[in-house]
């Protein structure tokens, strides 16, 4: 009998087993995959953390948490895992991107820059403002070593007493009395809480609770730069454009695979993580080829990589953050809408904290499932 399962450990699901075992819980943990696997969503390499948020400004309690649980683990573990090389945002300054920016800046008193277009070609030489945009600079951030901060949870987590099992399938839960019984591939594992971490896999562990998720496949590219303007300290940094006709995001180049960079909007829906087609998809490579020689004069079209990731969608692209509605003793992360690593630390201590204490610890009533469920 654990005193808590987590089932999924990507991001959320191994932070939140860390918490677990911070507090002393005999806690298990449960993935089909090795941890930094690359068939869930937190693979790649790296992922943009940001404050000033424009999905909405009711995030940005939720990051400042992040940043400072980053900060902690790095300290504890003597990992690096956050670059602050800081994030170029252009777009229309009517659109989504920067009055939301704004927006989130002026309410909780972020520091940006507003620059012209001059200034981003004088600062940012790898970069191109279109005419008529806007464009921020937000210094306070940066990205994340996405693997290395999921290995690092899970071994300390594993270094604190948790227990990690890979390998495992989970077929799902149930009540029995006063313990939940998961029933997996290896039989059935009893404990009293469960955190539920499912990722790509949200419409199989939680499809009881009438959200109706979406699972997208996501291409990731990465692209053979002319000289050093995408280097930290030389102007690269990560970046972030706006369109009517879509929204592309990126890395500055820090290895040898050169410049990674991939469109946010669009996607192609999946049913089945597991046996989805993941070769190069020409259609989507031609959209970020159009945007890259439009705006990034310095990155050639050579393609030194190719990968995918996926992002489990909900339909207003916010994430759920809440109890089962049929079983107070679990609480559970899900559809996080491909903005969501950057908030895993947090995410992680909340669920902790929630399946242990019986409340949050920080303010998520946004992200409740009951402005989803369908009636």
């Amino acid at each position: 009998m654990y005193e808590a399962i987590v089932l999924g450990t990507g991001g959320v699901g191994g932070s939140a087993l860390y918490h677990l075992a911070k507090r002393g819980v005999r806690a298990l943990g449960l993935d089909r995959f090795e941890p930094g696997h690359d068939r869930g969503s937190s693979h790649g390499d790296t992922r943009i953390i940001r404050l000033a948020y424009y999905e909405h400004p009711d995030y940005v309690p939720l990051l400042r948490r992040a940043y400072q649980l980053w900060s902690e683990l790095e300290a504890e573990t003597g990992e690096r895992l956050y670059e602050e090389v800081g994030l170029l945002e252009i777009g229309p300054p009517d659109g989504e991107l920067i009055t939301g920016i704004l927006r989130s800046a002026e309410l909780h008193q972020l520091e940006l820059e507003q620059l012209s277009a001059a200034d981003v070609r004088r600062r940012f030489p790898g970069f191109r403002c279109p005419e008529g945009y806007s464009a921020l600079f937000e210094r306070r951030a940066g990205f994340l070593h996405v693997e290395r901060c999921v290995r690092t949870h899970l071994r300390a987590a594993v270094a604190r007493g948790a227990e990690h099992r890979t390998g495992v399938t989970i077929l799902g839960w149930r009540r029995e009395g006063e313990k939940l019984v998961v029933e997996t591939n290896d039989g059935p594992i009893e404990t009293l809480r469960l955190i539920v971490a499912p990722g790509a896999w949200a419409p199989q562990l939680l499809g009881d609770i009438s959200i109706p998720w979406r699972v997208l496949l996501k291409h990731i590219y990465w692209f053979e730069p002319h000289g050093e303007a995408y280097r930290p300290g030389q102007g690269g940094t990560t970046f972030f454009y706006d369109f009517p006709w879509g929204m592309f995001y990126g890395f500055p180049q820090i290895d040898g695979l050169g410049v990674k960079m991939g469109e946010h909007s669009g996607g192609r829906e999946v049913t089945d993580p597991l046996t989805v087609n993941r070769d190069l998809d020409l259609a989507d490579l031609a959209r970020v080829e159009t945007f890259l020689g439009a705006h990034m004069p310095h990155l050639s079209r050579r393609l030194k990589r190719h990968s995918t990731c996926f992002y489990t969608m909900t339909p207003d692209a916010h994430f759920v953050v809440d109890r089962h509605p049929r079983d107070a003793s679990v609480v559970f992360a899900a559809g996080l809408s491909g903005h969501g690593f950057k908030f895993v630390s947090a995410l992680g201590e909340l669920l902790a904290t929630w399946s242990l204490d019986g409340a949050p610890t920080l303010p998520v009533d946004f992200l409740s499932a009951n402005r989803l469920a369908v009636k």
